[in-house]
């Protein structure tokens, strides 16, 4: 049996693949901070983008989405605060990945810092 660990290295492996084959590159990943992570931070140009992926092996209770609740967008929110504040301000957005067995969804601008 897989654990939860190498499945999850697996789902972020897989959605780094889908976004570099999209155009995005790969800055960073599995970044931490006290109270915080990003699973993973890409350049899309000149703007940095932070990702949180999601893998869910069924749709119940609302599937992989549902999963990324305000408190879980705050805390991404403050490690990429961190993040930028370490690596320069730039223009930056964040996305999702979504992986439902083996459908992969990209959910771009998927919320924004309050």
């Amino acid at each position: 049996m897989i654990s939860t660990q190498a499945k999850g290295a697996a789902g972020e492996e897989s959605a780094a693949r889908y976004l570099t084959g999209r155009g995005l590159r790969i800055v960073g990943r599995n970044f931490r901070v006290r109270g915080g992570e990003i699973d993973l931070i890409c350049r899309d140009g000149a703007t940095v983008v932070f990702v949180e992926v999601r893998l869910r092996n069924r749709s119940d209770f609302g599937g992989a989405a549902a999963s990324i609740t305000a408190i879980k967008q705050a805390k991404i929110v403050m490690a990429a605060r961190h993040w930028l504040a370490r690596h320069g301000e730039s223009p930056c957005r964040f996305d999702c990945v979504l992986l439902e067995g083996e459908h992969i969804e990209w959910l771009r601008d998927a919320f924004r810092p309050d």
